[in-house]
């Protein structure tokens, strides 16, 4: 399996790059496991909270993909900081395709 590298933007504009993200792993348990702040997941990743909030940077959505069904639902609980590039990190499997990721950790609205 080949490694990608991600960026996560926290909060307060602090940048954690993390290298040798394994293809398949869940971007949740990658910023949980990396003391992203701001990542609480407190559902577990079951796509039920929206404590998880990333903005995909514009040129990566298409890497990311489209949220499904049940993450738009979800994310409609955090209505006050979405915007169109929002999505659950909880729901995102890394790729081959998003080698140099960057997301912006979304503010706490719960």
């Amino acid at each position: 399996m080949s490694a990608v590298k991600i960026t996560f933007v926290e909060i307060s504009g602090t940048e954690k790059v993390i290298e040798n993200v394994e293809v398949g792993d869940n971007m949740m348990q990658i910023a949980q496991a990396n003391g992203v702040e701001g990542i609480l997941g407190e559902c577990g990743g079951g796509c039920a909270c929206g404590t998880c909030h990333i903005y995909v940077d514009p040129q990566w959505q298409e890497a990311v993909g489209e949220a499904s069904e049940v993450e738009d639902m979800t994310l409609d609980m955090v209505y006050e900081t979405r915007k169109p590039n929002s999505r659950l990190c909880c729901q995102i499997d890394v790729s081959a395709d998003m080698d140099g990721l960057r997301v912006m950790v979304a503010p706490e609205t719960l």
